[in-house]
C-alpha cells in the first residue's frame, strides 16, 4: 500500500517552517524543512520525490484584496512550481489556490498557469475542481481550486471523490462546543469595550450592517460592505471562512460569547486536531491557520490520490472548472476516463 511520506518542505515564514517541522518532521529544528524565500532555493539541490504538493501565494488572487494577479508581488510565485515539475518530474502534482483566482486578469491567469502546468515535466493530465468544504465534512464555507496533475506517461486520470457531508453540514455549535480551556493556542485574545459592546447587540448569524445598533455602534463606511464585518458566527450553520490577516471586524466571532475567536477554535474550523501546536504569536498564529488548507478535505484529496495510483477505485464525481471572464462565462467539464 502507497503512502506519503514528506523529504522535504519549503516556506518564507519562520513560525510557518517551525510549525511544520514540529507537528510533520517531530523536531523544531528539522533540516528538512527549508525556510527561505523560494526564490533562493536550489531546487537542483532537493531530493527527488514522487509527489509535488503546492499552495503558490493566494494574496494576489483573493476576492479580499486588490486581485493584482501576475501584476502583484506574489502572482509570479506559482512559476517556481513549474520548475520543480520540470526537474524533478514527479508523477503528480496537488496545487491549490482560492476561488477567486479564476476570474483574476479576466480568467486569463488561471488559464495561463493551467498551460504552464499541464506542459511540465513530462506533461501531466489535470483535473481541476473547485471544493465547497462544506461538503466534505468541514464547518465552514471555504472554496478552493484545487488542481491534481498526473504524468501522462501513468496513463491516469485523477476522479474528483464524492462529497461526503451534501446538504448535511458540520456546524460551528457542535465543532466548538467542547475545547478544553488548557488547548494549545486557545487564548481570548482582549478587544476594546465598545467592540464588546456592539458585538452584545450582534445575534448569532448577524453582521455589523444588519444587526440593530445603537447609533453610537454603527461603523461609517461608504466604500464596500464586506459581509463578514463583526459577523457572529451561528451555531446551525458551517462557519465562514476563517481568513488568515485583517483589521477590525474580521478576526471571526463566537454565537455566544461576545469576542473574537480563539486561535484553537479557528483550528477546529479548519479540522487541525487539538494536539497540533502552532508555534508564533496571535497574529502569526491566525495568519497560519487562515491560509492553510482544512486538514479533513486535504486527507479526502490525497487518499484519493493514492487510490488513484493504486487503481483502486472510490465513489467519484465529475470536475468543474468554472472560468469567469467579461467575454465569456461557461462550465467546463473536465475529461474523466
Amino acid at each position: 500500500t502507497l503512502k506519503i511520506k514528506s523529504e522535504w518542505a519549503n516556506d518564507f515564514d519562520i513560525d510557518s517552517c517551525k510549525t511544520y517541522a514540529l507537528n510533520i518532521e517531530g523536531n523544531i529544528n528539522s533540516e528538512n524543512v527549508i525556510c527561505s524565500d523560494v526564490s533562493k532555493v536550489d531546487i537542483a539541490s532537493l531530493r527527488p520525490i514522487d509527489i509535488f504538493i503546492y499552495g503558490f501565494p493566494c494574496n494576489d488572487f483573493s476576492i479580499v484584496g486588490e486581485r493584482l494577479g501576475f501584476q502583484g508581488k506574489f502572482g509570479p510565485l506559482y512559476a517556481y512550481g513549474v520548475s520543480v515539475l520540470d526537474y524533478h518530474k514527479p508523477l503528480v502534482f496537488v496545487a491549490e489556490n482560492v476561488g477567486g483566482i479564476n476570474s483574476t486578469n479576466q480568467g486569463k491567469a488561471f488559464e495561463k498557469i493551467l498551460h504552464d502546468l499541464e506542459n511540465a515535466g513530462n506533461g501531466y493530465n489535470l483535473t481541476v475542481h473547485l471544493y465547497r468544504s462544506q461538503d466534505y465534512g468541514v464547518p465552514q464555507t471555504r472554496h478552493r481550486y484545487v488542481i491534481v496533475g498526473i504524468d501522462k506517461k501513468l496513463n491516469k486520470e485523477f476522479k474528483v471523490p464524492e462529497p461526503t457531508h451534501l446538504g448535511k453540514p458540520v456546524t460551528a455549535g457542535e465543532t466548538l462546543s467542547n475545547i478544553p480551556r488548557d488547548a494549545h493556542n486557545h487564548e481570548i485574545p482582549t478587544i476594546s469595550e465598545i467592540v464588546r459592546e456592539r458585538l452584545t447587540h450582534i445575534r448569532p448569524g448577524e453582521n455589523v450592517w444588519n444587526a440593530e445598533l445603537p447609533e453610537h455602534l454603527k461603523l461609517n463606511v461608504k466604500s464596500a460592505r464586506l459581509s463578514q464585518i463583526y459577523k457572529r458566527l451561528h451555531p446551525d450553520k458551517p462557519s465562514y471562512t476563517i481568513t488568515g490577516s485583517g483589521g477590525g471586524g474580521t478576526h471571526g466571532y463566537h454565537y455566544l460569547e461576545p469576542r473574537p475567536l480563539t486561535n484553537r477554535e479557528r483550528a477546529r474550523l479548519q479540522t487541525f486536531p487539538d494536539e497540533f501546536k502552532f508555534i508564533g504569536n496571535y497574529s502569526s498564529v491566525r495568519k497560519q491557520i487562515g491560509m492553510a488548507v482544512p486538514v479533513r478535505l486535504s486527507n479526502i484529496i490525497f487518499n484519493a490520490v493514492l487510490d488513484t495510483l493504486n487503481d483502486k477505485s472510490y465513489p467519484y464525481i465529475k470536475a468543474n472548472y468554472v472560468l469567469k471572464s467579461p467575454e465569456s462565462r461557461r462550465l467546463r467539464q473536465v475529461a474523466l476516463a
